[in-house]
């Protein structure tokens, strides 16, 4: 048998030998991506980010309620001329696939006052979903909002208000800091609705405006009569990037 030139027999199973022996037979295993180090430093373990909480209800003692609106399918001009004559700092989470064509619409809501923030990409129901599949919706809506608008949403809503843990976990990758519910809900008609506690409207509050299809009121209809009614129980509407998500 001919051995390559200058290769000695038994040299590199020593050699390897002795560096297991100076490491304490420890190697890194496949895909450990939680580990950093600094220079000459030892490994460290990178804790993951904390989940965000889920809110339905702001503890406040301020006259305050905050309106949030879903989807984007309704894209009333009129709203607009009320967010803006009104001041209203409403929250819209937005879905890319219905907005659609229409990211010019939200463009001007948020030049009068409105915030934009994540409903994902889809409006798929995650629960039961990979972690991988919800953080694509949540991340990847993440990325649609900052090329057209220029902001990273620290709020989230996901659709029809079901979540998992692997919701939380995907939703903290993507840098959101709080999941927001509701507990009153500004149905089609106008009328309001409770999913839990009194049935007013009280300080705190976070109200739902879900998109309907050919609602019997618009847009600006709706949110008119559940001013007028705020009116009558000394209310009125707060940011609610004020009180929840905050650094």
């Amino acid at each position: 048998m001919r051995r390559r030139r200058g290769t000695i027999p038994g040299l590199l199973p020593a050699a390897l030998a002795l560096l297991l022996a100076a490491t304490g037979g420890c190697a890194a295993p496949s895909g450990a991506g939680n580990l950093s180090s600094r220079a000459g430093g030892p490994a460290t373990a990178v804790a993951p980010a904390p989940l965000p909480p889920v809110v339905d209800h702001v503890p406040t003692d301020d006259p305050v309620v905050f309106l949030t609106y879903d989807d984007g399918a309704e894209r009333d001009p009129r709203f607009i001329d009320l967010v803006r004559e009104r001041r209203l700092p409403v929250s819209m989470f937005l879905t890319d696939s219905v907005i659609g064509p229409g990211y010019g619409h939200f463009a001007r809501l948020r030049a009068v006052g409105a915030n934009l923030q994540n409903h994902t990409l889809d409006h798929p129901a995650l629960p039961g979903l990979p972690l991988a599949a919800q953080r694509a919706q949540i991340c990847g809506q993440q990325r649609k909002l900052a090329a057209r608008f220029g902001i990273r949403p620290r709020l989230f809503r996901p659709p029809y208000g079901r979540h998992d843990t692997a919701t939380l976990r995907a939703a903290a990758e993507c840098g959101i800091a709080a999941v927001v519910l509701w507990r009153v809900t500004l149905e089609p008609d106008g009328h309001l609705t409770y999913t839990h506690g009194p049935r007013h409207l009280r300080p705190g509050d976070i109200v739902s405006v879900p998109s309907g299809e050919a609602p019997p009121l618009s847009l600006a209809e709706r949110t008119t009569r559940l001013l007028a009614e705020l009116d009558e129980r000394g209310l009125r509407v707060g940011r609610l990037e004020d009180h929840v998500g905050r650094q």
